[in-house]
């Protein structure tokens, strides 16, 4: 990979119109000029002149961030090898004389024969599982064990959910009731594994990174450019998703195929095997890795902060408490400066740096609230999309493997982005910021569904049941679908990659850079949790999901994602004029007792 990345850092109209603009530039905790620190030792920091008038770029991503990136890859090939096949474990029944599970070629494969309502929810509990244990994994991290040791503990909890997994499929076991018990215990130690893990690996490849502040450096052909962290930043989770890729779509194909021909022990011990290579790597490099120290109860100082700042500020009157807790000065009076002595409270044992901090990382948090609208959209990729499939000409494609789509767009368009999208935007002069991306984003995945709508449209037009595709059947009971190729779905799959390239990704880096060194994990939590609620809200749009009304599940969908694109905007705006300013804040100090 290159070294450096042009960009256009036009940030000049800073200047006008909003107070929390003129608040942000005149702010004490704006870095300086000079720093002493090991890390900027030897750099020349930028002037504001520079900052207008030089492009800025990204810096080398270090090895130790690779080495991570090699664990997600990893983590993530179990993670969905495992589970893609969870569906047909739990609905389909044991084919007969079968102590494996597996189809062959012209059979299909299962185990519980519990049916699709007992799969759905089943997998459902898994999915918000997963998404919820991160808040656990955070505190743990940012309160105790520090991301590291918490990363470690992650991957043995996770691997004995994977040995449950392996034993609820061995024949002998399989063919059992208790089979369902070893499975769901396997599904609930593998999930909190996983939440644990998740919070905190994504903060970790990040840390790698160490440089906090802008400096001035020379290309080789003698070009004067300004390298940025928060480019850097931004480069190392585009491929840190980049692994995650593809770790899932090597994990759900190959495992996929070992189900059906070998049996679901083969699924569920291949994944437990490739996650092994964790601890061996975690190890190699425990000398090598930027480690954060937990520093205690952070949470509940920034929690009692906020409630501090928020008192005589509520009203029966909605409209004004919303204005109150959105006023300008609602950080700044609550600033250890602004409190004397005697009225300080006991635990306000930090400095006016740390509540700048705390006041950006609630801004994330915020930003996150719209998330969950976005991550609706993406999850008809899991469920939906697959469903449509079927009622299309697959010509010997299994409709699952469809779904597959989506990881490799990403594998192949995170590299198209990185080294040409965005640095031709940039010489372009369009500063693409963290928060414009988001908005397309939700606008790539609104189009998405628009294209889902139109398929299904056509889908009921074409097919000799009409309006009951998914059930139809001939006269000797074969399926019916209809002649459209199964392959014009491709744009639908492509538009959410664009979409995750856009809002997932950059949400990752939105969460690590707008939080408190104090409190990343636990910030990278709640942007994770908000797929939890996604997942909970998705339920209630289930009457949706079938014949005739799958066109409008999909124009739902759309357009709830391109309102909310609307709106995200129209609230950040504000918030995105001020993203240098908030990418340049100095850390702040906080005292804790660790417990």
């Amino acid at each position: 990979m290159a070294d450096i990345h042009a960009d256009d850092p036009a940030l000049a109209a800073l200047g006008h119109s909003e107070k929390l603009d003129e608040k942000l530039q005149s702010s004490e905790s704006v870095a300086p000029v000079d720093l002493n620190d090991h890390d900027h030792e030897g750099l020349t920091l930028p002037t504001e002149e520079e900052r207008v008038i030089l492009r800025r770029v990204a810096d080398s991503i270090p090895w130790n961030a690779y080495l991570i990136g090699f664990v997600e890859l990893a983590e993530r090939f179990s993670f969905y090898g495992s589970s893609v096949v969870f569906t047909n474990f739990i609905q389909q029944s044991l084919p007969p004389g079968s102590h494996t599970g597996a189809g062959g070629t012209d059979g299909q494969s299962g185990a519980l024969g519990l049916g699709q309502q007992t799969a759905t929810g089943l997998s459902t509990f898994y999915q918000f599982w997963c998404y919820v244990t991160p808040l656990i994994g955070a505190w743990i991290a940012d309160t105790h064990w520090g991301r590291f040791n918490t990363v470690c503990v992650a991957v043995v909890v996770a691997l004995i959910g994977h040995v449950i997994l392996i034993i609820s499929a061995v024949p002998g076991v399989i063919e059992e009731k208790g089979a369902l018990g070893a499975f769901v215990i396997g599904l609930i130690v593998t999930g909190f594994g996983t939440g644990l893990f998740k919070s905190n690996i994504s903060p970790l490849i990040a840390e790698q990174y160490r440089r906090t502040k802008q400096f001035v450096s020379t290309t080789k052909s003698g070009e004067k450019v300004i390298v940025d962290p928060v480019l850097t930043v931004s480069r190392m989770y585009m491929y840190f998703y980049f692994f995650i890729n593809v770790g899932s779509v090597i994990g759900q194909i190959s495992m996929t195929y070992a189900e059906k021909y070998v049996g679901f022990w083969l699924a569920y011990t291949l994944p437990t095997i490739v996650f092994l290579l964790c601890p061996f790597i975690l190890f190699y490099g425990r000398n090598r890795y930027v480690r954060t120290p937990p520093t205690g109860s952070v949470f509940s100082t920034a929690l009692r902060l906020w409630k501090f700042a928020a008192r005589g500020r509520w009203s029966i009157n909605p409209v004004k408490t919303w204005r109150n807790l959105r006023a300008d000065d609602f950080w700044e009076n609550v600033k250890p400066s602004r409190i004397s002595e005697k009225d300080r409270p006991r635990w306000m044992t930090f400095d006016d740096l740390w509540v700048d901090e705390v006041r950006r990382g609630f801004k994330a948090c915020a930003v996150f609230c719209w998330f969950p609208v976005y991550w609706l959209t993406y999850n008809q990729i899991n469920n939906n999309l697959l469903s449509q499939a079927a009622t299309m000409s697959t010509h010997g494609l299994p409709n699952d493997v469809l779904s597959n789509l989506d990881p490799l767009a990403l594998i192949i368009f995170i590299p198209i982005f990185d080294l040409l999208v965005y640095p031709a935007l940039r010489r372009m002069k369009l500063n693409f910021t963290a928060l414009k991306k988001i908005t397309a984003g939700f606008m790539t995945g609104a189009m998405s569904m628009v294209w889902a709508a139109v398929v299904q449209h056509y889908i009921y037009r074409t097919n000799p049941c009409r309006y009951s595709a998914a059930t139809c059947k001939g006269s000797e009971g074969n399926v019916l679908v209809s002649p459209l190729n199964v392959w014009i779905q491709s744009g639908s799959y492509v538009l959410i990659a664009f979409s995750e390239i856009f809002a997932s990704i950059t949400g990752l880096e939105y969460a690590f850079t707008k939080a408190p060194k104090n409190m990343r994990s636990l910030v990278m939590s709640v942007f994770l949790f908000t797929s939890a609620i996604a997942s909970a809200i998705g339920e209630a749009f289930v009457s949706l999901s079938t014949d005739p009304l799958l066109v409008w599940n999909y124009g739902v969908m759309g357009v709830l994602a391109g309102i909310a694109g609307i709106f995200f905007w129209l609230s950040t705006r504000k918030l995105d004029r001020n993203e240098d300013k908030l990418n340049n804040l100095r850390e702040g100090h906080l005292e804790t007792n660790k417990a």
